[in-house]
Formats: C-alpha cells, sequence, structure tokens
C-alpha cells in the first residue's frame, strides 16, 4: 500500500482524534442537569465510540495489509467503507445532539450498513490474500 497506507494511517489519527474530542466534549461540557443534556451524551458517546472502534480497525487494516495478510484492493474498499461509517453514523448523532435536523436520524443505518458493509470486505480480503 505504499504511500496510499501513510495516508490512510493519517486519517484514522485523526478519525480517532475527533472522537476522543467528541468523548470528552459529552463528559464534560453539556448540561447533565436536563433530559435534553442526557440525550445528547448518550448520541455524543456512542457516535465517539463507534468512530474510535472504526478508526482502530483503519490502523489494523493498514498494517495486515503491510504485513501481506490481505488482499489490498479489498481491504482498501474495507478501508473506504470504515471511513464512510465513520462520516455518516456518528456525524448523524453528533448533528442529532447539537440540535440538527431530525431528519439526520435516517442517516445513521446508512453509516452502520457502511461498517457492516466493511467488516464483510475485509473478511473477503482475508479469504482472498495472497498466497505466499
Amino acid at each position: 500500500m505504499g504511500d496510499a497506507a501513510r495516508l490512510w494511517i493519517v486519517v484514522a489519527a485523526l478519525s480517532g482524534a475527533i472522537s476522543v474530542v467528541v468523548g470528552a466534549f459529552a463528559a464534560h461540557g453539556l448540561d447533565l442537569r436536563t433530559e435534553a443534556g442526557l440525550k445528547a451524551r448518550d448520541w455524543l458517546q456512542t457516535g465517539s465510540h463507534y468512530q474510535m472502534f472504526h478508526a482502530l480497525a483503519m490502523l489494523g487494516v493498514c498494517a495486515l495489509a503491510g504485513m501481506e495478510m490481505l488482499n489490498v484492493r479489498l481491504a482498501v474498499v474495507a478501508l473506504w467503507l470504515f471511513l464512510a461509517g465513520s462520516v455518516l453514523f456518528p456525524g448523524a448523532l453528533y448533528s442529532l445532539s447539537f440540535g440538527g435536523p431530525r431528519w439526520f436520524g435516517a442517516v445513521a443505518p446508512i453509516g452502520g450498513l457502511a461498517f457492516i458493509a466493511g467488516w464483510v470486505f475485509l473478511a473477503i480480503a482475508a479469504f482472498k490474500r495472497p498466497i505466499s
């Protein structure tokens, strides 16, 4: 993967950083004396957790592809799906927590499907890895 892997590592690291910032805000930046604050905290924490898990998954895919344990083309598809899921699923929850339009709630399942598809493509990439 070479230079492409380096770019994916940067993307994963920035995604991880964003998830920590959002998680910290959820823990310390909301008025938790209100029901709206509690709901916002739950949405932010859920989005933050999923974003972090998939930032780590992107790093894992890069490492496994670098060790030639994955079919690189399929691994790249998994990376793109993890990135799409990391934008759509947490992004929808983050938007809702900050008072965004309720229709953003319909975007979250699309991000969830991208996460699921990413894991499926990762499994296929491992199955179809180059034979050494």
